[in-house]
């Protein structure tokens, strides 16, 4: 009792010293010996300082002992985002094979219902095919030299020191191995786009951390003068659209597709394969062309936003990941449409993958942990995901080809369905 009461006792201490701005956020955990503890003073401390309730932010099931200083820092509580699942979508990948449920986590009604349907046809009409092309993580330290002559010299002499810079860089990590590095140069500074296979973990934190130790090793050997300006420089690139992902990949570069019946099309999907074919034509192509973007598709982003958020990624990523393209043609009749996703970032260790629920949710795909051979699980989980984007993508198009987006946002993103009026069944 006397330590429990201690406790108690020094837990109001230091939500007093918050609330007084005599101990500071971060040190509630130093203080308290146990971060569930500090957690819980913040969170109170926080509902004193301003007259809130925190109740439901702190109804978790996370430990934050497992979590603090690997994925949180002075946590109070979690948020709760609905998950909701899609499937089954039939796979014919080279790691993902057969029958998927995917595990969507959003807010937005008519989202689950829209990948289910077009997983709907893409099963009905024999699945979708997918192959990982690609598969690298790039990290691009940026140097100055004292001009053009210097910069040309120390980009060639890199290559020249290909295998020393590589053992580096290798040095740091059991699963990353240095692909090559890509030199740009602008005036009399340098890139060195560093390029990794990193197994199964997404693999920007090991691609950063054997990058800056190769740096410091050319640094130490380069005959000529050269200084390290910043081991990110904007080149990698991450969290950030650009073209140079688009073109040369980071990450998976995957691509999805599928052949859709045209019964299944007229059926399921309420629309034609022409009728689709001429909105991917014209919205995604014609149109993103007009508007000057860079990726050519519907809705990337939903879609991956969702997987990433139910499967632990760095959800800023999407920005990169969703980039992509969306090619339709009409064949005998029959519907051909393929979703190409030049820089999707994913991974099945590290990061947000240990957290309880993100790590069931991998389990539901069955790509939980690290693969065998490394780096199975994250291609699977990157063939899984291309082949969800083309059910997401599928529909839509057909929803927009049949003039459905708004009531299906009316029945499903208003909750009109629950209330009586007309059942969607065209997105179930």
């Amino acid at each position: 009792m006397g330590e429990e009461r201690s406790l108690r006792d020094r837990l109001e201490e230091v939500v007093q010293g918050i609330v007084e701005g005599r101990i500071r956020l971060h040190e509630a955990d130093r203080l308290l010996g146990n971060a569930n503890a500090a957690a819980l003073a913040r969170r109170l401390a926080l509902e004193r300082m301003l007259g809130v309730g925190l109740s439901s932010i702190g109804s978790t099931i996370l430990d934050f002992e497992e979590l603090v200083g690997r994925n949180i820092e002075n946590p109070i509580g979690a948020v709760q985002i609905p998950l909701g699942v899609a499937g089954p979508l039939r796979v014919h990948g080279e790691y993902a094979r057969g029958d998927f449920y995917i595990p969507l986590a959003t807010t937005e009604g008519a989202l689950v219902a829209s990948v289910n349907r077009g997983a709907k046809a893409v099963t009905l009409s024999g699945g979708a095919r997918a192959r990982v092309l690609r598969d690298g993580m790039a990290r691009a330290p940026v140097f100055w030299t004292p001009g053009v002559e210097e910069a040309a010299r120390l980009a060639e002499w890199v290559q020249e020191h290909m295998e020393e810079v590589r053992r580096e860089a290798e040095s740091t990590t059991r699963h990353g191995r240095l692909l090559e590095i890509q030199p740009f140069i602008a005036g009399n500074i340098v890139w060195l786009r560093f390029v990794y296979s990193t197994g199964d973990a997404m693999g920007m934190n090991m691609a950063t951390i054997a990058t800056d130790k190769a740096a410091e090793w050319i640094l130490r050997n380069y005959p000529g003068e050269a200084k390290l300006i910043a081991i990110s420089g904007n080149l990698c690139t991450d969290k950030k659209p650009a073209l140079l992902n688009a073109i040369l990949g980071r990450g998976k570069t995957v691509v999805a597709e599928a052949t859709i019946k045209r019964d299944i099309a007229l059926r399921v999907l309420k629309a034609a394969p022409e009728d689709i074919d001429t909105v991917n034509r014209v919205k995604n192509l014609l149109g993103s062309a007009r508007a000057g973007s860079p990726s050519f598709n519907a809705h990337y982003a939903n879609i991956i936003a969702a997987i990433f958020i139910a499967t632990g990624q760095d959800v800023a990523q999407v920005v990169e990941s969703s980039m992509g393209y969306t090619w339709t043609e009409v064949r005998n009749g029959d519907l051909y449409i393929s979703v190409t996703l030049p820089s999707l970032e994913l991974g099945t260790v590290g990061g947000g993958t240990r957290l309880p629920t993100q790590r069931e949710a991998l389990a539901l795909l069955g790509a939980a942990g690290g693969g065998n051979p490394p780096g199975a699980n994250a291609k699977k989980l990157a063939e899984v995901t291309a082949a969800a984007v083309l059910a997401g993508e599928l529909n839509l198009l057909a929803a927009l080809a049949a003039n459905e987006l708004a009531r299906a946002h009316r029945l499903l993103g208003r909750g009109e369905a629950k209330t009586g009026n007309k059942n969607p069944t065209n997105h179930g």
